[in-house]
């Protein structure tokens, strides 16, 4: 296989024009793949967010830039949205921020139609109480892609973040009780996917990732299962996010839960997740490999 994609750029190379991006080759590669019928587009970065979200750094131009240096055929970005959520700290985009976006976005989209198409995305980060606040702020734009996750559960005492690495936040959960946990993520990502108009299912094992002893019953996973067959009936896509690579040396999900939506004829949707442009396409190169390996 590595001689045709050797020979295919070959080829290409030849016949690209003299100022070619320097990721031409990297484009190419990718797009020989997807040829080869990988069901996962790597040409595709459909999850970074900017330094909007507090919690992650660089301008959008800096992405798009990144995105444009990795031969990539798309960039989207998927930025945060919350509603009604009693935490120490925002990590999400308020409405002033939300108009920015859709500002500089137009621009970016101008002025790099010729070499990327730029998408604007929302991450739609689900609060059963703040339903209606979310529909509501989602009407204000039209949107290229929507995400869908959930971060923020509801105490007696504001709200504790289910994805968090921080120490504070699994003590609090494991108070809780983890299973109990487990059970709210994933009937209220049930939820969401009934109540707000998404296109694409993030995070799909995020919740307690961190926490050292976390395990899923079959109680679990009977709720997976039913979270996965919405996903099917309303035609949204999985995320396969790379920023697993980094922490656990597989994606987020794990095979485990790909292999559910591959049965269910789910598609699957690269994304990098990138919280500094440098991160844009991550680990990109590890996903026709391991698509191969699934079902």
């Amino acid at each position: 296989m590595i001689q045709v994609i050797l020979m295919v750029c070959s080829i290409s190379s030849r016949a690209a024009p003299p100022k070619a991006t320097k990721g031409c080759l990297l484009t190419c590669i990718i797009e020989t793949l997807s040829i080869l019928g990988f069901m996962i587009d790597i040409t595709e970065d459909s999850h970074v967010h900017t330094n909007l979200c507090h919690h992650a750094r660089g301008e959008m131009e800096e992405y798009v830039q990144a995105a444009i240096e990795r031969g990539l055929r798309r960039l989207v970005f998927l930025e945060h949205l919350e509603a009604d959520i009693t935490y120490f700290e925002s990590t999400w985009l308020t409405d002033d921020d939300f108009d920015y976006y859709h500002e500089e976005g137009q621009r970016l989209k101008g002025k790099y139609r010729e070499n990327i198409e730029i998408a604007l995305g929302v991450e739609v980060g689900y609060n059963p109480k703040g339903k209606e606040e979310l529909l509501k702020r989602l009407s204000r734009h039209s949107w290229d892609r929507v995400g869908l996750s959930y971060h923020f559960l509801e105490t007696g005492n504001g709200h504790l973040n289910m994805v968090s690495r921080k120490q504070e936040n699994i003590d609090a959960l494991d108070q809780f009780g983890v299973e109990k946990v487990i059970c709210m993520y994933y009937g209220g990502l049930r939820q969401a996917v009934e109540d707000i108009p998404g296109n694409l299912l993030c995070h799909l094992d995020a919740v307690l990732r961190h926490h050292p002893s976390i395990q899923f019953t079959d109680e679990h996973e009977r709720l997976i299962d039913d979270l996965l067959d919405a996903v099917a009936r309303k035609n949204m896509a999985v995320e396969v996010n790379t920023s697993g690579y980094r922490l656990k040396n597989e994606p987020f999900p794990s095979r485990f839960f790909l292999n559910k939506a591959i049965k269910r004829g789910i598609p699957l949707v690269a994304g990098s997740d990138a919280h500094r442009p440098e991160d844009v396409g991550r680990y990109f190169d590890r996903l026709p490999g391991l698509v191969k390996n699934l079902g």
